[in-house]
């Protein structure tokens, strides 16, 4: 187990982030959606506490305690002021290590998450996403909601949640950030009392194996009756450290970080300006570019009128093709470096979003250390570079499509 400890005496509250190296990632196909029930039934009950106990002991001290799935990690967030915290991590190892789900618990979060599954249905956004990241990701977990499919979320059983949870649920696959009013030795001190009698069962995990992501081009058009069309055009971006556990690739990181910025971060952004507000094409435009350990998703999208679908279209590949023909300007790149480092520090202001960062890092196996590498990297990326990046990265295109069959039927989709 990796703990890592941060003093902030500001105000007398700990959080605390318990990361466990498995989420979505480590599913089967045919069991998407597992680590995510498990997430929700997680908190519902152990071989000593009800449900009702357990939110009792939370709320009873004001406490927050909660449980989330990732892609890439499954994770506890805890959350109180410092003289309840010690019961509080208390808790939460017991939730980690003897969680019961009950099954009258597992059919009611089951019913749950079939209606979310059918809610994301009727979500345009959703929809165009899901089916971007399924050609983005043949044969690989990331094609997938976290949520799963209603086919593999009907069919998963206790025992698989049990499976899981023996599985990856241990000491050596477990990093516990803390934040907050406590002494770093203290907090480790406290970490080792609650935690320290915890031991792997079996060997040790090998990594999960995961079928290479296989790019290949696909343009995906969906007709449906909607009043405005999705546009999507995405590209398979950096994992900020391989999976196969080659060298750190910060520089390319770094400068889609810095792209992903300049193209789509707020309302100076070159997408918002260039396409809603001078030529009026877009309700909503944007760009993203997450972290993650495998390639990451480098997508721009546009909610557009069903008549603008083309031009829409048009306009996203023209934009992302101009960064690998042309140079930022010197104030573009520095406004993006400084929209960019700016967001990043107001990110890490609360007790919860340094446990968060620091967590996360530590996770994706860079260390601590990488916080200060990440801004001394987007410090020293040029134009050039960001530019040979975007040359590197921005070739194959993929394309989701959404709205009224006559809107699409007017777009030059190429054969895939």
């Amino acid at each position: 187990m990796v703990a890592i400890a941060t003093e902030n005496p500001a105000a007398d509250i700990i959080a605390g982030r318990i990361f466990i190296k498995a989420g979505s990632r480590c599913e089967r196909q045919e069991q998407a959606g597992l680590s995510h029930l498990l997430s929700a039934v997680l908190t519902k009950g152990t071989e000593r506490l009800s449900s009702l106990d357990i939110a009792e002991q939370v709320e009873s001290v004001g406490a927050s305690l909660s449980t989330d799935t990732t892609p890439d990690y499954f994770l506890v967030s805890l959350k109180a002021v410092s003289a309840d915290f010690p019961d509080l991590l208390h808790l939460a190892a017991e939730l980690l290590r003897s969680p019961s789900f009950p099954e009258a618990e597992v059919e009611l979060e089951r019913r749950l998450t079939l209606q979310g599954i059918r809610s994301q249905k009727e979500q345009p956004f959703t929809v165009a996403f899901d089916r971007l990241r399924q050609a983005m990701y043949p044969d690989h977990p990331y094609a997938f909601s976290s949520l799963g499919t209603e086919q593999t979320v009907t069919n998963l059983q206790r025992q698989d949640l049990q499976q899981y949870h023996q599985t990856y649920f241990r000491p050596d696959r477990t990093v516990i950030s803390l934040a907050g009013r406590i002494d770093p030795e203290a907090a480790i001190a406290l970490i080792e009392a609650v935690f320290g009698d915890w031991q792997p069962s079996g060997e040790a995990i090998a990594p999960h194996p995961l079928t290479s992501v296989r790019p290949r081009s696909r343009y995906l058009s969906m007709p449906q009756d909607t009043q405005q069309s999705i546009v999507m055009v995405g590209y398979l971006g950096a994992a900020v450290r391989p999976p196969d556990g080659s060298e750190l690739n910060l520089e390319d990181y770094a400068a889609l970080k810095l792209l992903n910025t300049y193209l789509g971060n707020g309302l100076s952004s070159r997408l918002f300006v260039e396409l809603r507000e001078k030529r009026g094409l877009a309700y909503d435009v944007s760009a993203f570019y997450p972290t993650r350990l495998d390639r990451a998703p480098f997508v721009t999208y546009m909610g557009t009128a069903p008549e603008n679908t083309a031009i829409a279209l048009k306009g996203l590949q023209t934009e992302v093709e101009r960064l690998c023909s042309t140079e930022l300007t010197a104030e573009e790149l520095q406004a993006s470096k400084n929209k960019l480092l700016g967001q990043y520090a107001l990110g890490k202001q609360t007790n919860a979003q340094i446990a968060q960062v620091f967590g996360w890092y530590e996770t994706l196996g860079l260390g601590i250390d990488f916080d200060r590498q990440f801004t001394e990297a987007i410090a020293g990326i040029g134009a050039a570079i960001a530019r040979d990046v975007a040359r590197r990265y921005f070739q194959e295109t993929y394309i989701s499509l959404l709205g009224p069959a006559q809107a699409l039927a007017e777009v030059q989709i190429p054969a895939a």
